[in-house]
């Protein structure tokens, strides 16, 4: 790992308990041009505005044809740019708010650690009373997963459903993912007519956008990002889950193998289990996926989980 942050220039990371910071003023701002074109991406009109809680001021993009449906939000770390193929239709049940997570790379600006369940959740809570009166569908991507998972255990209150795409925290990390992460990262800095060959062989479509690599590597290499690995939850934190969930893995995912997906799927009072080409990060076929989404959440309205009765919360770790 030491040498390829060496031939990558990544920044390090934060020290452990402090919340992230730019390098210099110079990267941030080069961070800031990249972030502009990258969100040229999302269908338009792109809204784009803070959000102030009491530890973090979060920038949120919203596209929101539908203004009175349900909120949907995305999570994921790093920022909100990557969601673009997935926006428009899920807007078509109500507004889609992206977030840009407070202690990595983007304007969101943290002020304390966001890593801490319990911190992350009270920030998250906060934010969600602040886009809408309506119990939200949360749709988390990786470490977003593990944020969406962390709401339904914690504060459950505001969530209608959880979707949750290649989630963190259900398995512990290995060396397939470690070897994943390093050659995927490697393969973005190749020249286009190899990326090509690379991006199917890893099923990473979103390498061939040259704005995404540009605002990663910018983001990368200019920002001490607030280490984000967190444990594993308990059967028992699983089991309080108790909004309806969707939970959707790659076949080819160097994160959790289907049959782990399964087995911790199983331990969720409401959850639906999914197994779909690509690998973590490059899911195939995405308008069959959107499309699985959308009839995952319209199946399961605000109000009904509103209305659900309210479970003890799981032991605090």
């Amino acid at each position: 790992m030491f040498g390829i942050k060496r031939i990558t220039g990544a920044a390090d990371l934060a020290p452990k308990g402090e919340p992230g910071s730019w390098v210099s003023e110079a990267a941030r701002e080069k961070f800031m041009a990249a972030y502009e074109r990258a969100f040229a991406l999302w269908p338009q009109p792109d809204e784009e505005f803070d959000v102030e809680t009491a530890t973090a001021t979060t920038r949120v993009h919203a596209y929101r044809p539908d203004p009175d449906g349900p909120p949907v939000v995305l999570l994921s770390a790093f920022n909100a740019a990557s969601w673009y193929p997935h926006v428009a239709a899920l807007a078509k049940v109500g507004p889609a708010y992206g977030i840009d997570m407070p202690g990595d790379a983007n304007p969101s600006v943290a002020r304390a650690p966001m890593t801490p369940p319990a911190s992350c959740a009270a920030w998250l809570d906060e934010l969600l009373s602040q886009l809408s009166d309506r119990p939200a569908h949360l749709v988390g991507y990786s470490y977003g997963g593990w944020i969406a998972m962390n709401q339904a255990i914690r504060a459950p209150d505001r969530v209608a459903s959880i979707t949750l795409l290649d989630p963190a925290g259900l398995t512990k990390l290995d060396s397939r993912f470690w070897f994943w992460l390093s050659v995927s990262g490697l393969a973005t800095l190749t020249p286009m007519p190899i990326r090509r060959h690379l991006a199917q062989w890893l099923d990473l479509p979103s390498m061939l956008q040259p704005g995404l690599m540009t605002l990663m590597w910018a983001g990368t290499r200019g920002y001490h990002a607030e280490p984000k690995f967190p444990g594993v939850l308990t059967d028992d934190e699983l089991r309080a889950i108790d909004v309806p969930t969707l939970l959707i893995t790659g076949a080819r995912s160097a994160l959790i193998t289907p049959a782990q997906a399964r087995a911790r799927g199983s331990i969720i009072p409401h959850a639906e289990v999914a197994i779909v080409p690509g690998s973590h990060g490059g899911f195939n076929r995405i308008d069959e996926l959107n499309d699985r989404i959308v009839a995952f959440i319209e199946a399961h309205p605000a109000d009904e989980q509103a209305a659900r009765p309210t479970q003890p919360p799981a032991t605090k770790r």
